[in-house]
């Protein structure tokens, strides 16, 4: 398992050049699976932020601090645009899953759609994968790793600490569990707790 916070600020390299760093990550509340992680693409598109899927996830060499997507440049550039000032909605997800030919994670039962992890590989953009599950409107639950960082966790008989980290399964890119700093009734100790 990986803690999301030691990735933040790793190196993103496509297949032909750097992309830049991970800003953030996005996850969907109610199954605890990574749906995205936040690219802060720098002086190579300046202003701008790039949503990346696991879907296109390479290798991550732990010791370079560097994660490995198996996209181009060029793909990345033209990717639909996000408005950081808005929720991900249905509608981008549609443009950009379609836009990368990727499978949708929301058509079938399982977490990734038709598997239990983001299967990798090559597919054709603008395939049909039948059905939507659900509407385009609905909430899809993505919250921010980053503004979920310091929220209090509660336990039946009171507060227990707040969230400084997210320890996540680098095959299925769930959130396994929550790290959490107890503050003074545990003497200021870290500890985990499972998200099942």
């Amino acid at each position: 398992m990986i803690n999301l916070k030691k990735i933040v600020g790793h190196k993103l390299s496509a297949s032909d050049g750097d992309i830049g760093h991970v800003k953030d990550f996005f996850f969907d509340d109610k199954t605890w699976a990574i749906r995205y992680l936040v690219a802060d693409t720098g002086n190579w598109l300046p202003g701008r932020l790039v949503l990346l899927s696991p879907y296109s996830f390479g290798g991550f060499d732990q010791a370079e601090k560097q994660l490995d997507v198996n996209l181009t440049r060029n793909q990345i550039e033209n990717s639909p645009p996000i408005d950081s000032q808005r929720p991900v909605s249905r509608q981008f997800e549609e443009n950009y899953y379609g836009y990368y030919g990727f499978p949708a994670y929301w058509q079938g039962g399982m977490t990734w759609g038709a598997s239990d992890h983001p299967v990798t590989g090559r597919w054709t953009t603008g395939e049909s994968f039948g059905p939507h599950t659900y509407g385009r409107w609905d909430d899809i639950h993505l919250r921010s790793a980053k503004a979920v960082h310091g929220y209090k966790i509660h336990a039946l008989d009171g507060e227990i600490g707040t969230v400084s980290g997210f320890l996540a399964d680098d095959r299925k890119w769930l959130i396994r569990e929550l790290v959490l700093e107890t503050g003074h009734w545990y003497a200021g100790k870290e500890v985990t707790i499972c998200t099942s």
